[in-house]
């Protein structure tokens, strides 16, 4: 439900709420429209997509609540997976056997601009820490890396 408390902002090319704003803008690369969501507190929009031409095909078609709603769901929605695809990369696992043991494998990349580091550590399977190593955050974990690292007692991975 879109919610337009006093602060919402209601014009042709430019609505606000539900912590969004929907700029309709001329696009780029080419004659038509496009339109930018951005959310609350944000500079940079999360999402530019195009924007239906209105009757005189010169000038875009007007926001309305409807398209509003759509749009801010829409770009939720990109925010969300973005956010998922974000954490997948920076906290990885993988479970590996080493003997009868069942062991998993995670790397936790810290991306600090100044000092991005990574932990690599082994888990059995009733949770208990088996090590953990620091490793460059380029560390690429994979079933063969994992493998190498338990089946190598643990020592430092290269």
């Amino acid at each position: 439900m879109t919610d337009f408390s006093p602060t919402s902002l209601q014009e042709p090319r430019r609505w606000s709420g539900d912590g969004w704003t929907a700029q309709v803008i001329k696009n780029e690369d080419d004659d038509g429209w496009a339109v930018a969501m951005t959310k609350d507190g944000h500079a940079e929009p999360a999402l530019v997509g195009p924007w239906t031409m209105g009757r005189d095909k010169k000038n875009p078609k007007p926001l309305d609540g409807n398209a509003f709603s759509t749009l801010v769901k829409t770009a939720s929605e990109f925010v969300r997976r973005s956010e998922q695809q974000l954490h997948a990369s920076l906290h990885q696992s993988i479970a590996v056997t080493a003997g009868s043991a069942r062991i998993t494998v995670y790397l936790d990349i810290e991306p600090d601009e100044d000092n991005p580091s990574a932990v690599l550590s082994a888990r059995d399977e009733r949770d208990d820490m088996l090590a953990e190593v620091r490793v460059l955050p380029s560390f690429k974990l994979n079933r063969s890396s994992a493998v190498a690292w338990v089946e190598g007692g643990f020592a430092k991975p290269k």
